[in-house]
């Protein structure tokens, strides 16, 4: 598909819901032959906001860019996110889910590449050159427990680092919480050979409680699965933190803008004549903007919301066999 669209509409592709670009001025130089790379930790449920990066290497698909998603064992493990025997059985579950989903990508297992001598080697100049302090601070949106942060923890960025340049890529796609690590990376690659590369930084959903929470699997309730039935969607958007005039820390409005605008382009929010009838949105700025100056209740925003997810997660339900 790649190859029959425009660069103009590639271009869009690429840059479409993202927050911040490192090298955007390669971008159309390296979609000539794009390889992009995504790597997920295998813990718990795919969720929301893996949703997000997901429809982003969905996006890179259809500009004709390869796709590669690291199945990022060792770091699972290494993030104490569970022993082998779990790391391997979600290794599965992750890319059935992945596939279901619609991703036609290249899955690599972690531990694949990177229990070979020079790779080791390449992690242990990253360590000669980086601080103890520095190797925190870009794990704070990452690790669990970071005020108590293991050696493991800290070896996680410098192997994320080689794993660019090893899996050969020139795109990269991760949230916000990633950027420090790869920032890292562009500061020091110098130190191992790492490759140029555009980075594109997806924003965050918040947790579904609201303002201090992030979307997890670990905390119920805070996210909504692929795998979720209908009734469950429907209870856990009711419920959700969607406050009038809060913008920022809105988990309705980061579904609506992030997931639902990017696969149907619009929504229909159906309303009682009494209060204005139905109204479809073709932008989603228009919608915040009513949202804002309290045009669109919350109410009438999460029925349209929940009827969406819906539409999206019923297919990925059937195709998870």
């Amino acid at each position: 598909m790649g190859n029959k669209l425009g660069v103009d509409e590639k271009l869009r592709l690429v840059k479409r819901n993202v927050v911040e670009i490192t090298n955007e001025d390669k971008i159309k130089n390296f979609m000539k032959k794009g390889i992009v790379y995504c790597g997920y930790e295998c813990s718990g449920e795919i969720h929301l906001g893996h949703l997000v990066t997901i429809l982003k290497l969905l996006d890179l698909q259809k500009a004709g860019i390869k796709v590669k998603v690291l199945l990022a064992d060792w770091h699972t493990w290494l993030n104490k996110k569970g022993d082998w025997d779990f790391v391997n059985k979600q290794l599965k579950h992750w890319e059935k889910g992945m596939r279901a989903i619609g991703l036609k990508a290249d899955f690599v297992r972690g531990t694949g590449f990177q229990k070979k001598i020079d790779y080791i080697e390449d992690v242990l100049r990253l360590a000669l050159n980086i601080t103890v302090n520095r190797g925190v601070r870009s794990m704070q949106q990452v690790a669990r427990d970071v005020e108590n942060a293991k050696i493991s923890q800290i070896i996680y960025p410098l192997m994320q680092i080689e794993d660019v340049k090893k899996l050969g890529v020139n795109f990269v796609v991760a949230g916000t919480d990633q950027r420090k690590i790869y920032m890292l990376g562009v500061d020091q690659g110098k130190n191992i050979g790492l490759q140029e590369c555009v980075y594109l930084y997806t924003p965050l959903i918040p947790g579904l409680k609201g303002p201090g929470t992030k979307m997890s699997s670990s905390i119920l309730d805070s996210f909504i699965s692929i795998r979720d039935k209908k009734e469950d969607i429907i209870r856990k958007i009711s419920k959700a933190y969607c406050k009038t005039g809060d913008l920022k820390n809105n988990p309705i409005l980061s579904i609506t803008k992030l997931i639902i605008f990017p696969l149907f382009e619009k929504i229909k929010i159906k309303r009682d004549k009494n209060y204005g009838g139905d109204i479809v949105y073709k932008d989603y700025v228009k919608l915040e903007k009513d949202f804002e100056a309290r045009k669109l209740h919350p109410s009438d925003l999460k029925q349209s919301v929940a009827e969406n997810l819906e539409k999206i997660i019923s297919p990925i339900r059937k195709n998870w066999k």
